[in-house]
């Protein structure tokens, strides 16, 4: 089975469990994924990036290993290491930044960390509590950065129960035209 085939059967089987964020209600992981999706097509965002609003939490469906450390990014580790055969930077690297991106955000909203869900400020403790400014510019210099901060705040905007969406469907054809464009993108390369 190709990568998209199993990230399909992955929202299909397991897709309607609640998302783990408490701030997030009743939502279920499908639905939060759809949303954030959408949210970043309504921003005319990259493509690559689009993927990666829809597959963020996709490690949150994933069995954690029995040996894998209990890390609080740990269900962005599983999803990534998925994603890594068939997607290139421009989808992984915003997914991987994305625990960076939300001490980031806390640094730079300290109102916003009060607002958090008990569950939501436990984890940004468990991440390293609120970036410093040097660590602020340091993670702003990584490529990418912009994107994950984005997501972030998508992923934050993501949580209304029976919000209507585009279908899983829709955005699995999205993500086969990625799959295309990153196996064409070396052989393109090389022929100019």
């Amino acid at each position: 089975m190709d990568v998209v085939g199993k990230i399909e059967a992955l929202f299909l089987r397991r897709g309607s469990r609640p998302y783990e964020d408490g701030a997030h209600g009743s939502i279920t992981v499908l639905a939060h994924a759809l949303q954030c999706a959408q949210l970043a097509e309504w921003a005319d965002a990259d493509p690559a990036l689009v993927a990666a609003a829809l597959l963020h939490d996709l490690g949150q469906l994933m069995d954690a290993g029995e040996a894998e450390p209990l890390q609080p990014d740990a269900h962005e580790q599983r999803g990534l290491a998925l994603l890594s055969t068939g997607f290139g930077h421009a989808v992984l690297e915003p997914i991987r930044l994305q625990p960076a991106a939300r001490r980031y955000l806390a640094s730079m909203d300290a109102r916003q960390t009060p607002h958090l869900s008990p569950g939501a400020a436990h984890r940004l403790q468990q991440l390293g509590g609120r970036m410093n400014a040097e660590e602020g510019l340091m993670f702003l210099s990584r490529p990418q950065a912009s994107a994950a901060v984005q997501l972030c705040r998508w992923d934050q905007l993501a949580c209304h129960p029976g919000k209507r969406t585009p279908p899983l469907g829709y955005y699995l054809g999205q993500l086969e035209a990625q799959l295309q464009s990153f196996r064409a993108g070396p052989a393109r390369l090389a022929i100019a």
